[in-house]
């Protein structure tokens, strides 16, 4: 008859639960991680971390046949990076999507591992700081933290009109208070202009911008897009 080591049933247990909650996060905010995905990788890591261990204690013969008890879970670290690579994305306006998914990936994996290994206060102690980390502290900075890391990046568009002077609306919009960066000018045909650049907004919402644009002289159309 077949023994039951309830121990590591319970190890396969608070990983499934530990995955769960990464899960529950990355589900919330609608993120490509979502429950089962992050139930599976931290089960099956801890899974793995077991069957390495239990491996090594059950067959390694002394001075004959030595096995490392932490090989299996040396694998997962390592190819556990192809999940993360398939959930970073780059968008068509440049900009990096995915990487906190990707990292949240591989702490559920390292999770996995740690509660495979038998490290359970240290595996809970790892989940409340991630946790922590991606839910609590950019709540925090938004509230309090200094100004660059509160500023929101818009990438805005404009058709302008030929007759005006680009100089003078890029003037006019620095004075309301954007700061532009990658400014790129293009002439589109005989009546109208291009202009593409980045502004950074403290706190304001994208449709602001637009409003204050959209009301300058001389911008026909306005595109504003939040990166």
């Amino acid at each position: 008859m077949l023994s039951v080591d309830v121990h590591l049933l319970i190890k396969l247990g608070v990983s499934a639960i530990f995955g769960l909650i990464i899960g529950l996060e990355r589900e919330v905010r609608n993120k490509p991680l979502g429950l089962k995905t992050s139930l599976v990788i931290c089960l099956s890591s801890c899974l793995l971390t077991i069957v390495s261990i239990e491996s090594a204690n059950k067959y390694a013969v002394a001075g004959l046949h030595v096995m490392d008890p932490m090989r299996l879970a040396a694998q997962v670290v390592s190819g556990i990076g192809f999940l993360g690579a398939g959930v970073i994305l780059r968008k068509h306006n440049d900009v990096i999507i995915g990487l906190t998914t990707a990292a949240m990936i591989w702490g559920a994996a390292g999770l996995g591992i740690a509660v495979g290994a038998g490290f359970f206060v240290e595996a809970f102690f790892g989940l409340i700081l991630i946790m922590i980390s991606v839910v609590a502290l950019p709540y925090l900075i938004k509230k309090v933290g200094p100004k660059p890391l509160i500023m929101k990046d818009l990438r805005v568009r404009l058709i302008v009109s030929h007759d005006a002077n680009l100089t003078a609306i890029i003037k006019k919009i620095i004075a309301k208070g954007y700061k532009m960066q990658s400014v790129h000018i293009k002439e589109l045909n005989s009546e109208h202009q291009e202009l593409n650049f980045i502004v950074y907004i403290d706190r304001k919402y994208a449709s602001e911008v637009y409003d204050e644009l959209k009301s300058m002289e001389y911008i026909e159309i306005v595109e504003v897009e939040t990166l």
